[in-house]
C-alpha cells in the first residue's frame, strides 16, 4: 500500500507538467480550432532560456523572468507568425505551428548546441514521511506548483474583465467584437498564456531528469496530447484532469505491468489516445458535435 501510495503521488507530479502542457494546447484550440504542434518547441526553448538565466541569478527570479519572457514571446509568435494566416484553411495554420516546431528547435540547437544541459531544482530530493509513507519532497513541489499556476489562470478566466473577454473571444469572436471586445489581441493574449503554462511544465520537467537537451518537451507533448483527448480538447478543466490521470495511469502501468516498464510508455499514452477517440471522441468533459439533419 506504501508503494502504491509512492507511485500514485510521483504519478501526479508527472501529471501535473502534462496538465500545464495540456492546457496550454486547449487555450490554442479553443482561440484558433487548430491544435498547436509547437508547444512543446516553445516549452523547450523557454527551458533553455531559464538555463541561461539561471546561471547568472537565483532560481525563483530567473523562473519568474523566463515567466515574462515566455508571454512575450508567445504573443510576438501569434502576432508575427499565426496572425499573417489567421484566415487561412486550419490545415495551413496546422503546417505553420510545424514549421514553428523545427524553427524553434533549430534555433535552439543553434543558440545552445548540442551538449545536455543540467537545471537545478528549487526542491529538496530528500524524502517526507506522511502517515509512514515516504514521498519526494521534489514531487510534492511540482505538484504544488503545477496546480498554483492553473488556479492563477482559472481564477484569471473567471475574475477579471481581460480573462472573461479572452474567453468570449475564443466562444464566440463575431458576438464579441460587436460589444468591443478586440478579438485579435485576445488571440495575442491566449498565445502569451499558453507559453508561460508551457515554460512551467519545461521548467519543471528538466531537474527530475538529470541533463535534458532540445528534445525535452516531444515525449511530454505526447503524453500531453493524451492528456488533452482524454479531458476534451475543448475543455480547459478536463485538460487538467485528463493530465493528472494520464500521469497516475501511465505511472501506475509502468510500475505493475512487467513488460511495459519505463520503456513502453508512450505507447500507453498512444493507446489512451485511440481508446478515448473510438470510445467517446468528446472526452471526459468536452462537448459533443451535434448537427440538424
Amino acid at each position: 500500500m506504501a508503494d502504491l501510495a509512492q507511485q500514485i503521488v510521483s504519478g501526479l507530479a508527472s501529471g501535473g507538467i502534462y496538465a500545464s502542457l495540456a492546457l496550454a494546447l486547449v487555450l490554442i484550440y479553443r482561440a484558433t480550432g487548430v491544435v498547436n504542434f509547437a508547444q512543446g518547441e516553445m516549452a523547450m526553448f523557454t527551458t533553455f532560456v531559464a538555463w541561461t538565466l539561471m546561471e547568472h541569478i537565483a532560481y525563483w527570479p530567473a523562473f519568474a523572468l523566463t515567466l515574462v519572457l515566455a508571454f512575450v514571446g508567445g504573443a510576438l509568435l501569434e502576432l508575427t507568425v499565426i496572425r499573417p494566416v489567421q484566415s487561412a484553411p486550419p490545415l495551413t495554420v496546422v503546417i505553420v505551428t510545424i514549421g514553428l516546431l523545427i524553427g524553434l528547435n533549430g534555433l535552439a540547437r543553434r543558440i545552445w548546441g548540442n551538449s545536455p544541459k543540467t537545471l537545478e531544482s528549487p526542491f529538496s530530493t530528500d524524502p517526507v514521511r506522511i502517515g509512514g509513507v515516504a514521498f519526494s519532497i521534489q514531487d510534492l513541489g511540482i505538484i504544488g506548483v503545477s496546480l498554483a499556476i492553473v488556479a492563477l489562470l482559472w481564477a484569471f478566466f473567471r475574475f477579471t474583465k481581460l480573462g472573461l473577454g479572452l474567453r468570449a473571444a475564443a466562444v464566440n469572436p463575431a458576438e464579441s467584437r460587436l460589444v468591443g471586445i478586440r478579438v485579435a489581441w485576445m488571440l495575442a493574449l491566449g498565445w502569451g498564456l499558453a507559453a508561460v503554462l508551457g515554460a512551467v511544465a519545461g521548467m519543471m520537467a528538466a531537474p527530475p531528469l538529470g541533463s535534458f537537451d532540445q528534445n525535452l518537451m516531444q515525449p511530454i507533448l505526447l503524453y500531453a496530447f493524451a492528456a488533452a483527448v482524454l479531458g476534451g480538447i475543448d475543455s480547459p478543466l478536463g485538460a487538467v484532469v485528463g493530465g493528472l490521470l494520464v500521469g497516475v495511469m501511465v505511472n501506475l502501468v509502468g510500475t505493475y505491468v512487467g513488460f511495459v516498464g519505463a520503456d513502453l510508455r508512450l505507447p500507453v499514452a498512444l493507446a489512451i489516445i485511440l481508446g478515448v477517440l473510438l470510445v467517446r471522441p468528446s472526452g471526459l468533459f468536452g462537448r459533443e458535435a451535434v448537427s440538424r439533419v
